[in-house]
C-alpha cells in the first residue's frame, strides 16, 4: 500500500474527518534532504474534524502523529500538518 493511502486510511479510522487532504510534495524537495526518486517522502495534511475541537495546537499535532503510529511517520522524511475543528464543532 503506497504512504499516501495508509496515512488517509489511518486519519479516516482515528478522526472521521470532514475534510482530509492528502497530497506527496515530494517533487518539490528534489535533491533536498529526505528526498527519494520514488517520492512519498515528504507529505502535507490537511485535516478537519470535531475531535480536535476540544484539543490545543500541540495536542492535535500528537494525535495525528500517534494515529499514523511511529512505523508509518518514519518512513516520512517531513510532514505538514494543518489541523482544525470544523467550525459548527
Amino acid at each position: 500500500m503506497r504512504i499516501t493511502d495508509e496515512i488517509h486510511a489511518r486519519l479516516t479510522a482515528a478522526f472521521a474527518p470532514t475534510v482530509l487532504q492528502v497530497v506527496d510534495e515530494s517533487d518539490q524537495h528534489r535533491g533536498h534532504g529526505g528526498w527519494r526518486e520514488e517520492g512519498e517522502s515528504h507529505f502535507r495534511v490537511v485535516i478537519a474534524s470535531p475531535a480536535f475541537a476540544a484539543m490545543g495546537r500541540i495536542d492535535r499535532h500528537r494525535a495525528v502523529h500517534a494515529a499514523l503510529g511511529p512505523g508509518l511517520v518514519g518512513r516520512i522524511h517531513a510532514l505538514a500538518l494543518e489541523i482544525s475543528a470544523p467550525a459548527s464543532a
